[in-house]
């Protein structure tokens, strides 16, 4: 999958693009300057993109300037309800975007028309095989929390929720393929279903490679540090934001190497494997998010390819 534009293209926005187009002489053009894009100018790719991963919408660069034009305002298309941030390359332009995992019946893509119109389409999306997982932890994990505990876990998410939606006003960052931050093995991929003690309770958001304590964890791309600090059930985390809607988070850590603000570039260590918070040993959970929709962190591997 290739979803990212070459590292020399402009984003969407560009004054210089808009206002060239507009002056076009052609008559097609001017027309469209007061229509609604239809859903027929969108091709996402692939065409039924699974439930908890990454995909492109493509669009031609002359449709999204136009519509942009009516409106005098950026255009804010959506996908799940997360905005998309499109970039034009040669004739087209083209954004990520994300499945939720527990998309069964598909997803909805919307975008502003001139006046208040909008324009919608139904995305139908597939079911990812994701595996069920059995895990035994200590009973104190197993039960429900306590009130003062789930209040404190409830902050923790909206922390972290807070960063993705926050991602997608903080411009692009990165500009090459994003690394795995470890080179060991997996031994827990993505979207399997969790039982803790005989009861499912969860589904595994993450990705988790092995790793002794304090082996290091390195930054999957560029990015603006965050989140660091100790969750209930993170242990000590570390949260990266890369910029258009793009976050990963690394859990567990023995050690934090990085301090909120920091910037970090591809590959630096940023931890230490560790086995803090709820863990049954010590491995790095890893998680990538588009906006506050979590996905397969592999998806990552395939974002700047054709850079």
């Amino acid at each position: 999958m290739n979803v990212s534009a070459p590292l020399h293209t402009a984003p969407l926005h560009t004054a210089a693009l808009l206002v060239a187009m507009w002056l076009s002489s052609d008559p097609a053009f001017r027309e469209r300057t007061t229509a609604c894009p239809a859903p027929s100018d969108f091709v996402w790719q692939p065409a039924s993109p699974k439930a908890g991963s990454l995909f492109r919408v493509t669009t031609s660069a002359r449709t999204l300037a136009a519509t942009r034009a009516a409106l005098t305002t950026a255009l804010t298309a959506t996908i799940a309800g997360e905005p998309l941030h499109f970039r034009v390359t040669g004739d087209s332009a083209i954004a990520i975007a994300a499945v939720p995992i527990d998309s069964t019946t598909g997803i909805t893509m919307a975008w502003p028309c001139a006046g208040e119109a909008w324009g919608n389409v139904r995305i139908v999306t597939t079911a990812g095989s994701y595996t069920l997982e059995r895990l035994r932890v200590a009973p104190r994990f197993g039960a429900p929390p306590d009130s003062a505990t789930a209040e404190r876990m409830r902050v923790e998410a909206e922390r972290a929720a807070a960063v993705s939606r926050n991602a997608h006003d903080t411009p692009r960052l990165w500009s090459t393929a994003f690394l795995a931050p470890r080179p060991s093995r997996i031994t827990s991929p993505f979207g399997g279903g969790r039982t803790f003690n005989g009861a499912v309770t969860s589904r595994h958001m993450g990705t988790d490679y092995a790793g002794a304590v304090g082996a290091p964890v390195r930054a999957a791309n560029r990015g603006v540090v965050r989140i660091v600090d100790a969750f209930t059930l993170g242990g000590n985390v570390v949260y990266l934001d890369h910029g258009e809607g793009l976050v990963t988070a690394y859990l567990h850590l023995s050690k934090q190497l990085v301090s909120v603000g920091d910037t970090v570039a591809r590959g630096d260590t940023i931890g230490r494997v560790g086995a803090t918070g709820r863990v049954t040993g010590p491995h790095l959970h890893f998680i990538a998010r588009y906006g506050t929709i979590t996905v397969d962190p592999a998806g990552l591997s395939s974002l700047a390819r054709s850079r």
